[in-house]
């Protein structure tokens, strides 16, 4: 099975690379299933119905999102009517949507989840470690293939999480920084490891965004308009290949599409 995951989507630019390059990528590859971070995609902060809808449409199957779930308020309308839609599932029980689900792809089931770290990160969830080592345990009895995107701050959280589950899941990537690393590798019990898959969006920026309105709030510390920036867009990601048969990962590298 080929995977790809597809790293934070920020507002229309990204959208738009997603819509040109993934048919060429889904061709290119043979992908058997797409996975997308969207919680900056609807003009860099949070996300609709109507634009997870759009990237729906472009040929996504699963929307993860993170710490910027809440910034659009029709969110609501997503968490209670769309099952491919995941919010971290470290909120507490009774907060609206589902941060984990077993989906088709081709003959197979993958399982996806999406959990939020909690070093240097405002909000604090529930325990990321523990509620992944109980969910995944439910998940391996219908099926080994498994995907967690793993939106979080820090490298160390996210490096002892990923090896935490390694040998349980088929891949864990991070999200949230905006920087595609190059600590790509299997670890050895056959899980797919990449500390941050990067974002898909303008590079021409600072994480997105504008690059002066950013530098003036460094000079002056003055609230400023943070618009998402327009140049050199690239898809930024990670293509996992897995055995269906262990669900452990074969091969997983970088991916860094430019829109021309």
């Amino acid at each position: 099975m080929k995977l790809l995951f597809i790293g934070d989507i920020v507002g229309q630019p990204g959208r738009n690379a997603v819509k040109a390059l993934l048919p060429k990528l889904r061709e290119q590859h043979r992908l058997d299933f797409i996975i997308a971070n969207g919680e900056n995609s609807a003009g860099g902060s949070g996300i609709t119905p109507k634009i997870a809808e759009e990237i729906f449409s472009a040929g996504v199957d699963v929307i993860t999102s993170g710490d910027h779930l809440w910034d659009q308020k029709e969110v609501l309308e997503l968490l209670a009517n769309e099952k491919r839609f995941l919010r971290p599932m470290n909120y507490p029980a009774d907060v609206p949507g589902h941060g984990s689900g077993i989906f088709t792809a081709g003959n197979h089931a993958i399982g996806v989840l999406n959990l939020q770290g909690r070093t240097f990160m405002q909000q604090q969830l529930d325990n990321p470690f523990t509620l992944a080592l109980d969910e995944v345990k439910k998940i391996r009895a219908q099926t080994k293939i498994i995907f967690v995107d793993f939106h979080a701050e820090a490298t160390s959280e996210k490096i002892a999480f990923g090896r935490m589950l390694d040998n349980q899941v088929s891949a864990v990537v991070g999200t949230h920084t905006h920087v595609q690393t190059a600590d790509e590798q299997i670890f050895p019990g056959g899980t797919a490891y990449l500390s941050d898959a990067g974002f898909t969006g303008p590079q021409e920026s600072v994480l997105g965004r504008e690059i002066e309105p950013v530098i003036k709030s460094f000079l002056n510390s003055m609230p400023q308009r943070f618009e998402v920036a327009k140049e050199r867009v690239i898809l930024h990601g990670a293509m996992i290949e897995i055995d269906e048969n262990s669900g452990k990962a074969v091969k997983i590298s970088r991916v860094a599409e430019r829109l021309t």
